[in-house]
């Protein structure tokens, strides 16, 4: 085993959670520290963009229709970000006030950082190709670089590229070693949620696989290591396009323009920073390039009537407190949230399935029951599991009854004693694929793992919401005791991330107010 892969083992085992102790962390709200939930580059001309929150919309259950595709204009790329990346609401309660983005966050945190590298279409670009960071707190760019190129005469109009990064730091602060886990749940969720706000424009998403770490934070600007005080590392680069178009994109021209100095201080986030030595192993660890998987069709949203998209992405909110009365929900409801995310949701091959604590959904026996994603895996997972599981067929294709009990003690015990993973109609556990994937795509799969288990959640999110219910990411598990429950005792197959779905309490204490009012 190479050293890298070695070192995301040794991180993984590292930072679980178990009943004798929590991963490592501070073990305190150092409230002094607390990095900025916004980062701006000091320095950097910037402008606004105009609010799309008075854009009509398609139905949230016609997204992955063929809608025609809108042309690459001022206006559209303000939609795609206010309603990905954008803040949905300002929550008050009191003298605090903290902001709810359309893309959800561990902890509400958000350590993702979104750019835009854009062909000349803008009139603050000047007719030259340019970098942009994306402002959420008062939806606008910066300009970091601007260029000329010949990079765009390989994709077809009106396409651009995104770019996605991380700064641990958020995280850490709060997480301590477990933070780079959540760093990148939360890309994975960032990342679905741009896919979704790009189907709303008939615009397709794709990932760019023989990229390197070294290479989008070149583009990015994130290599020019004097401009940042804290570290930012590159997670994903990905084309927006009406069309779908080659994952093996040469950048290399666009690589060879870019000026070598970019405008613009990135803001010092905390006045000072706790050292976390685990988290910047894995992280250099998992940096190298990926390896590319075998490509399958991307899920399809099922057909049913639900409200305009932009209310659904607005309206998404992480609940702390289920209704148990309220979370009783119909097996046609709960079907609806599998279809929503059994398939590929990226075009790549599945590696995670759903372990599912059925509690409160009509016409199931409440116990464990399995979803899988991927048939591939099936027949290890039956392997691995205890031989008493009865794997019997449900009505929805891949999902098995794997034990008939009552599981609502057992699921919150292992969610860290939350209550909101046994009080609403279901919750779940993603099961990966994990050593195996490894071994195949080295470390850096380590990541992508994440990132497909968050792009789960933020459809789970959504979907619920279309539906009037509402959900929960849970981070914080037992990871052990979730293999032990269901007799797994390699490492071939892993938990990464919990879900709940139920109907959740509205705390009328906290006021709300809409997004962007000073404009």
């Amino acid at each position: 085993m190479n050293k890298n892969l070695q070192t995301v083992f040794n991180y993984h085992q590292t930072t679980k959670h178990s009943q004798q102790r929590y991963a490592r962390s501070l073990g305190y709200m150092d409230w002094k520290t607390q990095p900025n939930p916004f980062r701006n580059y000091n320095g950097a001309d910037s402008f606004l963009l105009p609010l799309a929150i008075e854009n009509a919309t398609p139905p949230y259950h016609l997204l992955d229709s063929d809608l025609p595709p809108a042309p690459l204009l001022k206006e559209s790329l303000s939609q795609l970000l206010q309603f990905s990346m954008g803040i949905a609401a300002w929550k008050v309660s009191g003298d605090s006030s903290w902001a709810v983005r359309c893309n959800a966050s561990s902890g509400n945190l958000h350590p993702t950082e979104t750019y835009l590298i854009a062909p000349p279409t803008l009139e603050e670009q000047k007719n030259r190709t340019t970098v942009f960071h994306y402002t959420p707190k008062n939806h606008g760019l910066e300009i970091l670089s601007s260029f000329e190129t010949s990079f765009w005469e390989r994709l077809p109009k009106d396409s651009f590229l995104i770019g996605l990064s991380g700064i641990s730091w958020r995280e850490a602060w709060k997480y301590g070693e477990r933070a780079f886990r959540y760093v990148n749940l939360d890309a994975g969720h960032a990342l679905q949620s741009i896919r979704v706000s790009a189907k709303m424009l008939g615009w397709k998403v794709t990932p760019l696989t023989s990229v390197s770490n070294s290479d989008i934070e070149t583009l990015l600007g994130l290599s020019q290591e004097k401009r940042f005080f804290e570290r930012e590392h590159a997670d994903m680069l990905f084309v927006v396009s009406p069309e779908v178009v080659d994952s093996t994109l040469n950048i290399q021209t666009l690589l060879e323009n870019v000026p070598l100095v970019f405008d613009g201080i990135a803001n010092k986030l905390s006045p000072t920073m706790e050292n976390w030595e685990i988290i910047t192993e894995v992280e250099n660890a998992t940096s190298v390039m990926q390896i590319s998987q075998k490509n399958v069709p991307i899920a399809k949203v099922l057909p049913e009537p639900t409200q305009e998209a932009k209310k659904v992405i607005m309206q998404r909110r992480s609940i702390h407190v289920m209704d148990k009365v309220r979370s009783v929900i119909t097996k046609d409801e709960f079907h609806t949230l599998l279809a929503g995310c059994v398939n590929s949701l990226d075009g790549k091959e599945n590696a995670a399935h759903l372990a599912i604590f059925i509690h409160r959904v009509k016409e199931y026996e409440s116990g464990i029951y399995i979803l899988i994603r991927n048939e591939r895996d099936k027949e290890a997972l039956k392997e691995q599991m205890f031989t008493t599981f009865k794997w019997q067929e449900c009505e929805f294709p891949g999902l098995y009854l794997l034990d008939e009990r009552d599981a609502m003690v057992t699921s919150q015990t292992i969610s860290c004693a939350q209550e909101i993973a046994s009080d609403g109609a279901f919750s779940l556990g993603m099961l990966c694929n994990f050593s195996e994937q490894l071994n195949t795509y080295g470390a850096h799969r380590y990541k992508e793992l994440y990132w497909e288990c968050g792009a789960i959640g933020q459809q789970l999110y959504l979907d619920a919401t279309s539906m009037g219910l509402s959900g929960t990411g849970i981070g914080c598990f037992l990871d052990d005791m979730m293999h032990s429950l269901l007799g797994l005792k390699s490492d071939k197959f892993q938990v990464l991330y919990h879900f709940t779905v139920g109907r959740g309490y509205v705390d009328s204490r906290i006021q709300t107010q809409d997004a962007y009012e000073e404009r």
